[in-house]
């Protein structure tokens, strides 16, 4: 009788089984977990601006364009007036609003470092009453934004003087309010946007002012 002959076939332990079962799936998530850049979108809630802000930080601006309506997403925002390259002078401002009709922020930082201002639904301009929508905002970081919109209360959202701006009224106290020069300003709280003081005091000194044209 012709001899049998045995082939013995080596199977894979449990353990051998696991490990190699947990090496293709580590490879497999490695392969889903990388990132294509090509393919990463960009965030559209940051704006993008002609140039840089001496006020603002990134972080600032992307906080504040959550706080915006629809009709500004994805603008870009053009530096119109700063009192670094045209002086301190509202009238300064108000000429270099000439022809514009987009909305505007006003951004200001004071003389202890505090960083505020106004969101305002038109550009800034001369005029006999006040104007504007309940687009129009009060802002302030202290440090952490708090902004402040529309109570419904009044209409009284901005007016331009020859000599002052204001924007926020009632009970003859001013949201916030700038002189002729754009130097004295002050804050108040008023029934228009229910704010707080904006500044650390109620009157301040301008140490910078910029004016964005969002459109």
């Amino acid at each position: 009788m012709r001899g049998l002959r045995w082939r013995y076939t080596r199977l894979p332990t449990q353990v051998e089984d696991t490990l190699s079962g947990e090496e293709g799936n580590k490879e497999e998530e490695e392969e889903e977990a990388a990132p294509d850049p090509a393919a990463a979108p960009e965030d559209p809630m940051v704006p993008q601006l002609t140039e840089a802000s001496q006020v603002l930080s990134a972080s600032d601006i992307r906080q504040l364009s959550f706080h915006f309506p629809p009709r500004v997403t994805g603008h870009p925002w053009s530096l119109v007036f700063c009192t670094s390259r045209d002086g301190f002078s509202l009238q300064s401002l108000y000429r270099r609003m000439e022809g514009c009709s987009g909305p505007v922020l006003l951004v200001l930082r004071d003389q202890d470092g505090q960083i505020f201002g106004a969101f305002s639904s038109s550009a800034i301009q001369l005029s006999k009453g006040f104007y504007g929508t309940g687009e129009t905002f009060l802002f302030s970081f202290s440090p952490q934004l708090k902004v402040f919109k529309w109570t419904g209360s009044n209409s009284f959202f901005v007016k331009g003087d020859l000599d002052s701006l204001m924007m926020g009224s009632g009970s003859g106290r001013f949201g916030l309010w700038l002189d002729g020069d754009l130097f004295h300003g002050g804050s108040s709280p008023c029934a228009t946007f229910n704010n707080e003081v904006l500044a650390r005091r109620e009157q301040f000194c301008v140490q910078e002012l910029e004016a964005w044209l969002l459109s």
